[in-house]
């Protein structure tokens, strides 16, 4: 069993999943990644390899230290949102996640830049569906914009890998440098799938548009798998600092004035990959376990909030500030559950987030030297994320004001995978040491709960409530209004509309161009030529022949005229036949 790819008992759940609708059917579909999980925990130093056609060796099973933990990841969240899917019993979107799934524990346990490349455009094309998932107008825009967007990126990873062999690299998975075209092509194709700055507009145009359950693996694989290959690829690539810093910024204003909540999760996406980019920029052994650690901490508690939204979204119609409030007495277990996920986001000692992100935070104040305007941003950023996900969700979700549903609890299996998702929360706030840091691929000293941690991070935590407090109670909160808020896909609708047009016209110009002179000037100009070809050439010949010979013109004339009636009227003379033959035959001859 060590020897099998974990990804194959997902495309075996995969294949299972489109059998008519029924319990064995459902077991089937949670059994593949629990089969899936333990076939990750029980990976030796294998290597699966293949060989392209004699060009490339594949090497399509190598895990690693930083491939393992993402892979069991990855398996873990695939089966607590099949769980939750269960009620909504949907053959297509069960099949696209366990493939998404394969494609991301395909991806991370690759050992080749083109076994990786495959899995990465599987990964592209499964998240597609998802989004399609949605089954709105919006859903169908949403999706197709998604999927130019990942092959555009997937196509500029491809040329920066073959860039790289052709250059003579290898072919294994390692440290990337920039100092290369295909390096740089490489690192932006990665930087599509992570979300980075203008790049970002696809995450949070398409996740919201998923279904109820689709949205739960979008929030997982994606990202995570991008974050997986910088830690591989780019650690300690100083660029990573800054792009990482404004990630974690920028989305915090427009999650607070935000009113689709999922949509205000998917900027809060952003906003916590960033901090795992600033972690691999970083590079110190602590900044890179705490990368890992939080992208391993964030699948659970950004699932767990997508859940406890998606919960509402089931029971009401609704996942938008406006339309939603007063649902905690009607739906208890979803919205305390949201409450521990929004916690665990805010890495509140003694949840899930506190253990991950203090690890990266202290890593950016650490050393002789530390840059004090990166601790100062993230800082601001984990400030903007108490706001936004850890009081913002839960507040206009399951209290405020009270929105008149009038619903009851979510089906059980959405109820077990909330609990099961919170319970896994806590128990990694708990007990670092016995969960995630056991995972760390670097020595790892870092001890989360002293004085100070506990200390800076309640007071942050506090001074985030009292601030969102006054403001609501002055007025001064952004209101929850039924609007869109424009990003830089504005400005990038906008270009793209320009160019559109600048097509439009010139191409279309160029089209009526072709029009006027290939299909209405030349041919009236052939057929013209053409029609009675015969007369015409033999006149003219006649005309040389006796200019030649010093005839008057009028004579000319009048004998050109007459040979060109005789030959429309079919009264060819024998000679002028044959002279025109010989003379076709010799312009056959010479093309």
């Amino acid at each position: 069993m060590t020897s099998m790819h974990p990804s194959l008992w997902l495309l075996l759940g995969a294949a299972l999943s489109l059998l008519p609708r029924g319990l064995p059917r459902h077991l089937l579909v949670l059994t593949a990644p629990l089969l899936g999980l333990f076939q990750v925990l029980s990976l030796g130093d294998v290597d699966i390899t293949m060989s392209l056609g004699g060009l490339v060796e594949l090497h399509l099973l190598h895990p690693t230290v930083w491939s393992r933990p993402f892979a069991f990841m990855f398996c873990v969240v695939c089966f607590l949102g099949l769980l939750y899917a269960r009620p909504l019993d949907r053959r297509d979107e069960d099949c696209a996640a366990l493939v998404y799934a394969a494609a991301a524990v395909g991806a991370v346990l690759s050992g080749d830049f083109f076994s990786f490349y495959c899995f990465w455009e599987v990964l592209a094309l499964a998240a597609t569906v998802l989004v399609l998932g949605g089954r709105t107008a919006a859903s169908r825009s949403a999706a197709f914009r998604y999927l130019a967007f990942h092959v555009v990126g997937g196509l500029i990873l491809l040329f920066g890998i073959l860039l790289r062999l052709a250059a003579g690299y290898e072919n294994l998975i390692g440290p990337v440098s920039l100092d290369s075209p295909g390096g740089w092509m490489i690192f932006l194709g990665l930087g599509v799938n992570c979300a980075w700055p203008l790049l970002h507009t696809w995450l949070k145009d398409a996740y919201p548009q998923a279904s109820v359950s689709g949205i739960l693996f979008l929030a997982a694989f994606t990202t995570k798998t991008a974050v997986y290959a910088l830690l591989v690829m780019f650690p300690g690539t100083k660029i990573l600092i800054g792009i990482g810093a404004v990630m974690a910024l920028f989305p915090i204003f427009y999650a607070v004035i935000e009113n689709d909540l999922r949509r205000v999760l998917a900027y809060s996406m952003i906003n916590q990959v960033g901090f795992m980019v600033v972690g691999v920029g970083i590079g110190t052994e602590l900044a890179l376990n705490g990368a890992l650690a939080h992208a391993m901490t964030d699948m659970i508690f950004k699932g767990l909030l997508f859940m406890a939204v998606g919960a509402c979204l089931y029971r009401t119609g609704y996942a938008t500030a406006t339309d939603l409030g007063g649902l905690f007495r009607q739906m208890p277990v979803s919205g305390t559950c949201c409450l521990i996920g929004a916690a665990s986001i805010s890495a509140l000692p003694g949840f899930s987030g506190f253990i991950s992100k203090s690890m990266i935070t202290s890593a950016a104040g650490a050393g002789d030297h530390p840059p004090v305007w990166l601790w100062l941003v993230l800082i601001t950023a984990s400030a903007g994320v108490v706001d936004h996900a850890g009081i913002k969700i839960p507040f206009f979700a399951f209290f405020g004001h009270d929105g008149g549903h009038k619903v009851k609890e979510v089906p059980w299996p959405m109820q077990l995978a909330m609990i099961a998702s919170a319970i896994t929360c806590i128990v990694i706030g708990c007990f670092p040491f016995q969960t995630v840091y056991t995972w760390l691929p670097l020595p790892n000293s870092y001890v989360p709960y002293t004085p100070d941690h506990i200390l800076a991070q309640t007071e942050l935590l506090i001074f985030s409530a009292l601030a969102f407090v006054l403001m609501l109670l002055a007025g001064v909160y952004p209101p929850e209004i039924r609007a869109k808020n424009l990003d830089f896909d504005a400005v990038l609708g906008w270009f793209t509309r320009h160019i559109g047009r600048a097509l439009d016209v010139g191409l279309n110009g160029i089209n009526a161009l072709g029009d006027s002179l290939f299909l209405k000037w030349l041919p009236h100009r052939a057929s013209h030529l053409f029609a009675n070809a015969p007369a015409r050439v033999l006149s003219k010949i006649l005309r040389i022949w006796l200019s030649l010979k010093g005839t008057d013109h009028k004579e000319i004339t009048a004998r050109e005229e007459y040979l060109y009636q005789s030959i429309i009227r079919n009264a060819i003379p024998v000679g002028a036949s044959a002279i025109f033959a010989l003379i076709l035959l010799g312009v056959l001859s010479l093309l």
